[in-house]
């Protein structure tokens, strides 16, 4: 599917096609990317990231926007990015991402049908959302049904985002759901045979998106992440929130604190773990005979020293750590080739939403 746009925001002006800047806007940090594209071939022009103040971005709402706004333009400062316009994606409470089976419609009479009864699949008030959705064509000569995958986003939590960064001086072009984009970068970068579990792990969030035979069949974000991990290493050691990330990516010396930090790490990523099971038990509820092959992991969270090998064990698939560059090209003059493996899984949102090409 390679993302959805929340088209009826109508921020589209029928110009050009162009590659807009990727923003990710996470709980804990700002992600940044810009590419190039020269025929086939993607190229990274810049990347970046930029931590926020704690609290200016909770549940993927908007707290302290002017905050946000100045960390922003601080980051596209230094990367000296010139270009405004922008894409973005959201997650969280504020969205609602639901796949149903209808009858084959033709294109205006399934609108009609969306608009007319979209309220008994969302629980939010017509009137205070976005509203997108793209049919699958899942339908066949012997099935004359479709799955169509529906998205809405709260209104207000949309066009606080969008204030937010024409504050900035930013023209947002997109607007994109996270588990989407993520795709868009794994469809990008790898085979689209087989079946995956796409996971990209934040601070506060982890969104799930499903991909079966190229197609999005569940997305889903729960409300658990990396801060957890890191606040009960602060309480327990009395250490900085710096010193923690340390202690979990294993760039700190553990020492005496080993066990205590194997409880921690068992304790939390466990409930990760359910919690990524219960999804693939749904898939595997309506798609028996349709295996997974891997576990693909993304964000800062699957930084988390030993995370892939516990899921590994855990789930009882094989889990990789996603790569977005193996079929996007890098200067190694200009970015560092040690900071792109680095900074790599982090940036998969925000290069998803760098290679969407928009209308600008």
């Amino acid at each position: 599917m390679g993302g959805l746009p929340l088209s009826q925001i109508k921020l589209l002006s029928a110009k050009k096609m162009q590659f807009p800047i990727g923003i990710d806007i996470g709980s804990y940090a700002i992600k940044i990317s810009q590419v190039a594209k020269t025929g086939d071939t993607f190229k990274i022009v810049s990347l970046g990231t930029a931590k926020l103040p704690e609290g200016a971005v909770e549940d993927g709402i908007l707290q302290e926007p002017e905050a946000v706004a100045s960390v922003i333009t601080t980051l596209m400062k230094n990367l000296k990015l010139k270009e405004k316009s922008v894409a973005i994606s959201i997650s969280g409470y504020s969205v609602i991402v639901k796949k149903i089976n209808l009858a084959v419609m033709e294109e205006k009479e399934l609108d009609d049908y969306i608009q007319a009864e979209v309220g008994q699949y969302i629980p939010f008030d017509i009137e205070d959302v976005y509203l997108d959705y793209q049919d699958l064509h899942t339908n066949t000569e012997e099935y004359d049904r479709t799955d169509v995958m529906l998205v809405a986003a709260k209104r207000e939590v949309v066009d606080g985002y969008l204030s937010m960064l024409q504050s900035a001086g930013l023209k947002v072009v997109l607007v994109d759901i996270g588990a989407f984009a993520l795709e868009n970068i794994y469809d990008t970068n790898y085979s689209l045979d087989e079946n995956v579990a796409l996971v990209d792990i934040g601070a506060t969030k982890m969104s799930i998106n499903i991909v079966s035979q190229g197609i999005s069949v569940l997305a889903r974000d729960v409300v658990v992440g990396s801060r957890q991990l890191t606040d009960q290493i602060q309480t327990r050691f009395g250490v900085t929130a710096d010193e923690a990330e340390g202690l979990i990516r294993g760039y700190e010396p553990v020492e005496e604190k080993q066990k205590d930090l194997d409880d921690i790490f068992t304790n939390t990523c466990t409930q990760w773990a359910l919690e990524l099971k219960k999804a693939i038990d749904l898939y595997y509820t309506n798609n028996p005979d349709m295996a997974l092959s891997k576990i693909i992991l993304s964000g800062g969270g699957s930084k988390v020293q030993g995370l892939d090998q516990f899921f590994a064990e855990e789930i009882g698939l094989e889990v990789e750590i996603l790569n977005p560059f193996i079929k996007i090209q890098t200067d190694s003059k200009n970015i560092d080739k040690e900071y792109l493996n680095y900074i790599g899984p982090e940036m998969a949102i925000a290069l998803g939403l760098a290679i969407r090409p928009s209308e600008l």
